[in-house]
């Protein structure tokens, strides 16, 4: 029989299930992050995988690294990575060459009014026993088979980038909330000391108003003084002991398993950015990176949606044995081979593949939006941190000369008060003004850190993504 007449068959069929086929809309392109017309200071380095060392504090270090080892915070991240690797292996068995195996037997009677009466053949009982080995295989000649395992492989770095963006938020979490505590420490030991000071003075003005010296406006303003001082030093005991559970959560531990806690100095380290940033930043933001990925695995879901416009062909065959008599199965005259060669196209689906790729195309478009905005945000949030950790050290600098200024105040006060020239009063008044100096000397400092900690989270935290997928519009 000549095949010619089914070959021209399956032209027109291929030609007529094309006809509406929409050819892919290449997103745009972005290669750099908008960093172009921003001041930034260059001249540092990237920030390491162990960014948070930088501020050589051996207690941080093991907070970080408790908090990235037993925290319940990723445990999400790691079971959405897990779960896309599994997909993987699951589109990848999906494909190629299929082998199966089958054996039954059977024992039947026939029907007395069947089409074939008992009476003719001369049993009513008989057994069947058949034995199969089959294999099949469908030729991926669209690339449906490779698109599919391509979006989940892509789907599974996009976790692993999400991974790490979850560690760096949380290694952030855990930066912030310890120099926090730290600052709050700090903070607590000088209203301390404001507060004595402040009870010298209140001393002081009564026993004036006791002398007829001053009226009680005196000691009235300094009790009032002095009572603002306690108020705020049980807000910041309180905002301590907050910071310590937070600790304790990001950590996944009771706050008595906290390592001991000693208060420090805050470090200040003077901002500074790497070089070829607004180029090597897409690549060292492991949210970009995750964005990145996933506007691959739209691409090649849409891959997907295309190939269901090309017929799937696939071939299978099958070694078999077949006897009624158990005895005979394995002679050759039981053996039931069989090959085949089938080819399925849809010729009607009621718009139903041209619906998958109108969704494969809105996948796609949200996905490059996702990205655009992800690059967005970095710049965003790098430029702002920059801003931040510049105004924090023009800040400090500012405040180191008031409280140089105030420092010799107080001493050429307490040099009067040596010398009998006056009371305790302007000592102690100049000494309150240099605690108030030093209080906002803290506060810049941590207001610095912080800065610091979202600068080292904007530059990437040390990521830096090599799996880079040759010919991709969206590599960095």
């Amino acid at each position: 029989m000549s095949i010619r007449p089914f070959a021209l068959l399956a032209v027109a069929v291929l030609v007529q299930s094309c006809a509406s086929y929409k050819p892919a809309q290449e997103p745009a392109k972005l290669s750099e992050a908008p960093l172009a017309g921003t001041e930034l200071p260059s001249g540092g380095q990237w920030p390491t995988a162990s960014w948070w060392e930088r501020y050589q504090d051996p207690t941080l270090n093991q907070l970080v690294t408790t908090a990235l080892t037993d925290s319940p915070t990723l445990a999400a991240a790691h079971a959405r990575f897990d779960s896309a690797r599994e997909s993987v292996r699951v589109a990848a068995a999906a494909s190629g060459a299929h082998v199966d195996a089958s054996a039954s037997a059977t024992r039947q009677r026939l029907s007395d009014y069947g089409l074939i009466p008992p009476q003719f053949l001369g049993f009513s009982w008989y057994n069947q026993t058949d034995l199969d080995l089959s294999a099949s295989y469908t030729f991926d000649w669209w690339g449906k088979q490779r698109a599919s395992v391509e979006s989940a492989t892509d789907e599974a770095k996009a976790a692993a980038a999400d991974r790490v963006a979850a560690a760096l938020v949380l290694s952030g979490s855990v930066v912030d909330t310890y120099f926090g505590w730290q600052a709050d420490q700090a903070r607590i030991a000088l209203l301390q000391e404001r507060i004595n000071t402040l009870s010298r003075l209140s001393a002081i003005a009564a026993a004036r108003e006791r002398a007829e010296l001053t009226d009680a406006d005196e000691q009235h303003q300094v009790d009032s003084d002095l009572a603002a001082a306690r108020s705020q030093l049980a807000g910041l005991k309180a905002s301590a002991q907050l910071r310590l559970v937070a600790l304790a959560a990001l950590t996944g531990h009771a706050v008595a398993q906290l390592p001991a806690l000693t208060a420090k100095a805050l470090p200040v380290l003077p901002p500074a950015l790497p070089e070829g940033l607004s180029l090597d930043l897409l690549s060292r933001r492991p949210d970009i990176t995750a964005s990145r990925w996933r506007v691959e695995a739209a691409r090649q879901r849409r891959h997907v949606a295309e190939a269901q416009y090309y017929p799937d062909i696939s071939v299978k065959g099958l070694i078999g044995l077949e006897s009624l008599d158990l005895a005979k199965l394995l002679e050759a005259g039981s053996r039931v081979p069989q090959i085949g060669l089938a080819v399925h196209l849809p010729l009607f689906d009621n718009g139903l593949r041209s619906a998958q790729l109108g969704e494969a195309d809105t996948e796609i478009a949200t996905a490059v939006a996702t990205y655009n905005d992800a690059i967005i945000t970095a710049a965003r949030e790098l430029t702002g941190s920059v801003i931040a950790d510049d105004q924090a050290a023009a800040q400090r600098k500012e405040q180191l000369a008031q409280l140089e200024a105030s420092s010799a105040l107080q001493e050429h006060a307490e040099a009067r008060v040596r010398q009998g020239l006056t009371d305790a009063r302007p000592s102690l008044n100049a000494q309150f003004a240099v605690l108030l100096q030093r209080d906002a000397l803290v506060q810049i400092d941590a207001a610095g850190l912080t800065a610091d900690s979202a600068l080292q989270r904007a530059l990437g935290g040390g990521f830096e993504n090599s799996s880079t997928r040759t010919g991709s519009t969206y590599s960095p």
